[in-house]
């Protein structure tokens, strides 16, 4: 049997936590049965979610309406805020399930077909160089993939453990055992009794878990579409480069063969193009959500931080913003990553021998490097680019909010 390629291992990375969202990346392949199964399971991880989102959003609205203090209602708010970012994600995945199936089948042949091409190419040296491209891509997404979900563990663990230390700690000093959930969400019941508390603590642990499994699986997915089409992207730079090998004019034979090897490199660069617009239009909904809650949860977040007296749940709210800023910055660092590549191809005929060819050749030439100065690109629904400096911007707009929200809490008197 041969071996997967590199396409393949990736998305066998996410296959754990796809089937645990009940979510797909191949829908088109799945019987009615199995699609089935897994409607089933996002149906229970939604309503089981959705069941603490609601009761959070009453805790708050209670809270605004008896005086609850500024900083305990900002301590559900960020929580309610990922939370829908959550279920957003996963819906608009969900709803271009078919889009995303005909995505992934392209890439996977697009990778087949490379690394059919690279086993026949007979030059060493070119083989190692573009085993070099692939592999430092592929070897960093990875890594990347296995930190994503490490701190998503970790987040999960902070946030279920805390209330546990302080229910020690609490006994420890007063030897009287006071039950704490890890969120503040009104139930049609009293949650702090003991013959339901236990089940409402696993009900709100199962709820992180849903929240964090959403946006891992659709961002991971996001990583590595991004990932393979910037490889193409760079591989195809490579060929363009190296596609005239000689020091002198090319004769009438050498230029029909160019022209042949030419067109090939042309409809790979619209195969490409499509692929990320593609990719584009499957994400454009949920990254403007992206867009917009992420300044005001790395605000509150960062506000919870400094203000929380409770320094486990102060804990719990720091590893909570490393992982906010952490999903936000890798957004804009794949989208930036997919958009300077595409725009290395504009360079790279550029840095062809060009000048040896004839000069209707060096027009149509002319037009590939004129087409690759239009990245591609992710967007926001169009409203912004998904890049490094999209992310500078959302940071410059949470510190504002930030120093805003602090100048008032504090002369609010607390």
């Amino acid at each position: 049997m041969s071996q997967p390629i590199n396409f393949d291992r990736s998305l066998q990375r996410l296959q754990f936590i796809f089937h645990y969202c009940g979510l797909t990346f191949k829908s088109k392949k799945l019987t009615a049965n199995q699609k089935l199964k897994l409607r089933c399971v996002y149906l229970f991880n939604f309503f089981c979610l959705n069941s603490d989102v609601l009761g959070g959003i009453y805790w708050f609205i209670d809270g605004i309406q008896t005086g609850k203090s500024f900083v305990q209602l900002t301590y559900i708010s960020p929580c309610i805020t990922f939370s829908f970012l959550a279920n957003l994600k996963a819906i608009f995945l969900i709803h271009n399930e078919n889009h995303v199936s005909d995505l992934i089948d392209d890439l996977r042949e697009l990778e087949r077909k490379d690394e059919i091409g690279n086993d026949n190419i007979e030059n060493n040296e070119e083989r190692v160089i573009k085993d070099n491209i692939r592999g430092k891509h592929v070897r960093f997404l990875h890594s990347v993939l296995k930190c994503s979900n490490v701190l998503s563990v970790l987040l999960i663990l902070t946030f279920i453990v805390s209330p546990l230390i302080l229910i020690a700690l609490k006994y420890y000093q007063t030897k009287e055992v006071e039950l704490i959930l890890p969120f503040l969400v009104i139930y049609p019941f009293d949650s702090h009794d003991i013959r339901y508390w236990p089940f409402v603590y696993l009900h709100q642990f199962w709820s992180v878990n849903v929240v964090l499994l959403n946006i891992c699986a659709v961002d991971d997915l996001l990583y590595i579409c991004c990932t393979y089409i910037a490889i193409q992207y760079r591989l195809l730079r490579y060929n363009i480069e190296n596609v005239i090998r000689t020091n002198r004019v090319l004769l009438d034979h050498e230029l029909a063969e160019f022209q042949q090897k030419c067109n090939q490199l042309i409809k790979l660069h619209q195969e490409l193009i499509r692929l990320a617009s593609m990719l584009e239009s499957i994400y454009a909904e949920s990254n403007l959500f992206n867009f917009l809650s992420s300044s005001i949860l790395i605000c509150l977040t960062g506000f919870n931080v400094i203000e929380m007296e409770n320094v486990a749940f102060a804990v719990s709210f720091l590893v909570f913003l490393s992982s906010s800023l952490l999903q936000i910055y890798m957004l804009c660092f794949f989208g930036d990553f997919l958009m300077a590549s595409s725009m290395e191809v504009s360079d790279a005929v550029y840095n062809s021998k060009w000048y040896n060819l004839n000069a209707r050749t060096r027009k149509n030439l002319l037009i590939v490097q004129t087409r690759a100065q239009k990245p591609s690109k992710l967007t926001a629904l169009g409203f912004s680019d998904v890049n490094l400096k999209a992310f500078m911007s959302i940071l410059s707009s949470a510190w504002s909010y930030f120093a805003l929200l602090k100048t008032v809490y504090t002369h609010s008197g607390k």
